[in-house]
């Protein structure tokens, strides 16, 4: 006999956020990050290339703590400085990313909404170690359950280790959650791979977010805001059977 489809739908137990891009506004580097390679002495131009093209093994963690990471980062530019200017240079890299770090208005009031409902919250982002930092002075940390971050984890997404990790931490399966994110990493076709839901988050803002890996093979359902993707997300649906 050939199936047919059930009437009986899936309420996610769980949603997992990307941050930024998602939670945040689109982030590009703020003037702030000038003062970065001033003090390491070194050309911007070359600065900025360094982090470009290791912004996956950073995030992972690769080169150690954020000292130790900044310290790679002067050493891949021949730049010899004191303990004292490393250490200037990585909080100015702190005070940098934190002035990128602009919430969307919408953020606090949809978290607000969807823990009202008794919906498990995530972040899993892709991030160095700045981010940790950053999020405990953030109005919307004590909103999110579990944060899972690339440079604890030693992975990056779409890797199964950053969804997995945020699931068992929830105390949810895969199949009871929602990824939503705008789609940087390959992120949402990796959460489909693993059987969870995935929104594309398209504001229109995004048309000027600093993204790398971008997950052009992703063709499932897509919101224009972050409120729209959490109505997508705590919608109930149908399941084939």
């Amino acid at each position: 006999m050939d199936s047919e489809p059930s009437l009986s739908c899936a309420v996610p137990r769980a949603i997992l956020f990307d941050f930024y891009g998602t939670l945040t506004s689109a982030c590009t580097r703020g003037p702030a990050h000038a003062r970065v390679p001033r003090l390491l002495g070194c050309d911007p131009a070359e600065y900025f290339a360094v982090l470009e093209t290791s912004f996956y093994p950073r995030c992972r963690g690769t080169y150690g703590d954020a000292l130790e990471t900044m310290r790679w980062v002067a050493d891949e530019l021949g730049v010899r400085v004191t303990p004292g200017r490393l250490r200037a240079a990585q909080a100015a890299r702190l005070t940098a990313v934190r002035a990128d770090t602009r919430l969307r208005p919408e953020a606090v009031p949809v978290l607000w909404a969807l823990r009202r409902t008794g919906v498990r919250l995530a972040v899993v982002s892709d991030c160095a170690w700045e981010l940790p930092e950053i999020m405990r002075a953030l109005p919307i940390d004590h909103l999110i359950d579990v944060k899972v971050y690339s440079v604890h984890v030693g992975q990056s997404k779409p890797h199964p280790r950053m969804y997995l990790t945020a699931c068992e931490r929830l105390g949810v399966e895969p199949a009871e959650s929602v990824f939503v994110g705008d789609g940087g990493s390959r992120e949402l076709t990796g959460a489909q791979a693993l059987g969870m839901r995935a929104i594309r988050l398209a504001a229109p803002d995004l048309a000027e977010h600093l993204q790398y890996a971008s997950d052009d093979a992703f063709t499932g359902e897509t919101a224009a805001s972050l409120a729209e993707a959490a109505v997508l997300a705590t919608a109930a649906q149908a399941v084939a059977v």
